[in-house]
């Protein structure tokens, strides 16, 4: 690594460590008002946004990013205003920051209390999305962390775009604008730098496709919380309602195929398929979805591609539908939990009995029943933005909102107890 890239990473990153403990004092209030600040800005630069946008946009399609992966970058006035919207709700939200846990009395005499403090520098690692980068921001703002975001190449003059306007926007409150950071040299080589940057980054937070997240967690020495691929699901039990199962397949794979809960894979119980397996696959064929069927019904379908093993394991992130029969609920359980990612998964049956065993051994952070995958989002669960979705069982799992960017600390009061 060359001396300037070295002078980035590691200059920026004591910024936002000597920042992370002046931010950590900071009042509710006052991390309100910056969040409310930002959002304001963010709108009034819109357009200087865009703009450095669409050089990234022109650049990806050069490329040959597919459309999924360019819907994913794209931003335009309407999802600029989304991404201030979601601030000012997050700024109306409770703060964690300081709320007694637990409280308790030792017979000793010493009174013992847990409390939420913030983490201290959170290091973002992440793809083609610039909303990350303000969801991010927010979030950590919002609980006294500072963050350090490592945006992909790809995105590069937007996030600097939108990092310049959210760091204008603190300086005007005299907040520590230090205390939000974008490393802007997307090399690989500064990339493993970044993951090994301990005593200055606290956790890492990566988001995006399986192979950016495994590399954080291979490569990386500080703690990762590791936020997953999505290879969701939905199984249509044999006594789902046939309108109520097509509209969620529909709206699980098609209403954005390029996120992480849309649906990869259809499992459909041979029963339902029988009677309604054809309309199903019609409706997903009118809306340009192509289907990978199971070679037990290729037979029916000359016209249609034949699932291989990889396409059980693949996210596609795009109009690419896995379609997979089985013979009972215990088969369907069996599948996810081998090829999921345990980020979420959907039943959709009118058997209770189906629902609570379903849910009772279906090994991911968020299930359904009789409801899209579509939900597992931070502001659709009331979270306001969310830093990402956690597919593991330490710290946090599912949708990350404010808590999840917490720590613990113990307060003993005491009146000269020592111990013997």
């Amino acid at each position: 690594m060359n001396d300037t890239k070295d002078n980035e990473l590691i200059h920026k990153a004591e910024l936002a460590h000597e920042a992370s403990q002046v931010i950590a004092a900071k009042s509710t209030e006052e991390k309100n008002s910056a969040l409310n600040q930002i959002a304001d800005s963010l709108r009034a630069h819109a357009a200087e946004i865009i703009a450095a946008n669409q050089q990234d946009m022109l650049r990806a399609q050069q490329k040959g990013m597919t459309d999924s992966l360019l819907d994913r970058l794209m931003l335009n006035k309407e999802r600029i205003f989304a991404m201030a919207n979601a601030l000012e709700h997050l700024a109306n939200l409770a703060d964690p920051i300081g709320d007694e846990l637990e409280n308790w009395d030792r017979p000793n005499g010493l009174t013992i209390k847990k409390i939420r403090v913030p983490i201290g520098v959170i290091g973002m690692v992440y793809e083609a999305r610039p909303n990350v980068t303000v969801d991010a921001a927010g979030l950590c703002l919002k609980t006294g962390n500072a963050v350090y975001l490592r945006g992909s190449a790809s995105a590069l003059d937007t996030n600097k775009a939108i990092v310049a306007v959210i760091r204008a926007a603190l300086n005007t409150l005299e907040f520590p604008a230090d205390s939000v950071q974008l490393l802007e040299d997307t090399s690989h080589e500064t990339a493993g730098q970044f993951f090994r940057l301990n005593g200055l980054i606290d956790v890492l937070i990566p988001r995006g496709s399986s192979r950016l997240i495994q590399t954080v967690i291979k490569q990386a020495s500080i703690p990762v919380l590791e936020t997953g691929a999505g290879n969701c699901h939905v199984f249509i039990d044999e006594t789902a309602k046939p309108e109520m199962a097509i509209s969620i397949v529909l709206n699980a794979k098609t209403q954005r195929p390029s996120v992480c809960n849309t649906i990869e894979t259809v499992i459909i119980h041979q029963k339902w398929f029988d009677q309604f397996g054809s309309a199903l696959l019609d409706a997903l064929q009118k809306e340009h979805v192509s289907c990978r069927i199971d070679p037990i019904i290729a037979g029916q379908f000359p016209d249609l591609k034949v699932a291989t093993e990889e396409d059980w394991a693949t996210e596609y992130l795009d109009k690419i539908i896995a379609v997979k029969i089985v013979s009972d609920l215990d088969e369907a359980i069996r599948h996810i939990n081998k090829y999921g990612t345990k980020h979420s998964e959907s039943i959709v049956t009118e058997n209770a009995e189906h629902v609570a065993t379903f849910f009772k051994f279906v090994d991911a952070s968020t299930l359904y029943h009789n409801a899209s995958t579509r939900f597992t989002d931070g502001e659709e669960f009331g979270f306001g933005a969310e830093i990402g979705i956690s597919t593991q069982k330490l710290h946090a799992r599912g949708p990350m909102g404010l808590n999840a960017l917490t720590s613990i600390k113990y307060l003993i009061e005491g009146n000269g107890q020592i111990r013997h």
